[in-house]
């Protein structure tokens, strides 16, 4: 079989989409699957609408000796690998990992809900109109559509799209050699929390300031960039004064030895799809705190293999991180649980399941 993979990202670049394309760049082969990629990021330099024609064409002229095409993500190269696969008749496979709609219209439309309020509501503000309504054209366009949890796939069945065209394949997190921990991180007081992610809203990394302010003892390192990064520079010094710090954009090898050097991994988003920092901190076998919410239940066994809090509940959240700072007999159970319960994420079972689907089409 010949598959063309259009992908958003692929590394150097960073994120889920470039990880999961490279894993099946370098994994499909081996199972039968001769893999063409086209990167986004070949056409990134042109200016908007001509950049997605000139990808769409690139797609096209792969697809047209390829069995199948499968697109990353729903919208940016969605769309165009939809149109191209369409013009030559192949097979096409969209890969789901969020609502692009609505994290468009959280970051820049003034949308506040949450991702199931969000889908159940049609008056929206015309841009996010759009965006759904492309998404949802490019999922419906689709012979299968890959999602990486039972909660992603309950969203996109809202969107209207057939259930028995929705496929869970758990994202694989391989862990990499390790980086090196920045200085700043290193230089922090102990016990150190740390979170990891993209600087936006949902994440509410200043609900995480506030919890560690009233645990005196403990530090915290944030891990990561985007859109809120001045205010929550400022809400840490404000709050954490000489026990935290910002670190910043990390290399993928990077975030790791920092999530490893800390003592406590604390993710506090009121939304996630399939997490892949706290699958790696599972991994790690790292004490851990998330919110309940979309994937996260999937990963974290609460009381087994971490703790989960609802989602805003910030006393809560608060008494969780002190628990576990405090209690190292629970640490160690958690811990030892953890690395076990990480071996559902492997690379072998992704890559077998998702080399099955892409036969089957």
């Amino acid at each position: 079989m010949r598959l063309v993979i259009a992908t958003p990202l692929y590394p150097p670049e960073i994120g889920g989409p470039a990880t999961y394309a490279k894993l099946l760049v370098e994994g499909l082969p081996a199972r039968g699957i001769k893999v063409d990629l086209v990167k986004f990021s070949d056409v990134r330099h042109l200016p908007k609408v001509i950049r997605h024609f000139a990808y769409f064409r690139r797609v096209r002229k792969a697809a047209k000796s390829a069995d199948a095409v499968l697109a990353l993500d729903p919208v940016s190269v969605g769309l165009p690998a939809m149109k191209a696969a369409k013009r030559v008749g192949k097979p096409f496979l969209v890969k789901i990992v969020g609502d692009y709609a609505w994290e468009q219209g959280q970051q820049r439309f003034g949308i506040t809900q949450t991702l199931d309020e969000f889908v159940k509501t049609f008056r929206v503000p015309f841009p996010v109109r759009l965006f759904r309504r492309i998404q949802t054209y490019v999922a419906r366009s689709a012979v299968k559509v890959v999602v990486p949890s039972e909660y992603l796939k309950s969203i996109v069945a809202k969107w209207g799209i057939l259930e028995d065209k929705i496929q869970v394949v758990y994202n694989a997190v391989p862990l990499e050699e390790f980086g090196v921990v920045p200085e700043a991180v290193a230089k922090l007081p102990r016990p150190l929390t740390v979170t990891a992610g993209r600087l936006v809203p949902w994440k509410h990394i200043d609900g995480i300031i506030d919890a560690i302010a009233d645990i005196p003892e403990a530090s915290l390192a944030v891990v990561g960039d985007g859109p809120l990064r001045v205010p929550l520079a400022r809400h840490m010094r404000e709050k954490l004064p000489g026990r935290a710090t910002l670190t910043g954009m990390l290399s993928h090898k990077d975030t790791l030895a920092v999530v490893r050097s800390a003592d406590i991994f604390v993710l506090n988003s009121s939304y996630e799809g399939l997490s892949h920092l706290l699958v790696e901190a599972l991994a790690l076998g790292m004490p851990i705190v998330a919110t309940r919410v979309g994937g996260n239940p999937e990963v974290i066994t609460d009381g087994e293999d971490g703790l989960l809090v609802r989602a805003g509940d910030m006393p809560a959240l608060a008494r969780s991180l002190s628990r576990l700072l405090s209690d190292e007999v629970l640490c160690a159970r958690f811990s030892a649980h953890a690395v076990e319960s990480a071996k559902r994420f492997s690379v072998e079972t992704m890559l077998d399941t998702t080399a099955m689907l892409l036969k089957m089409v």
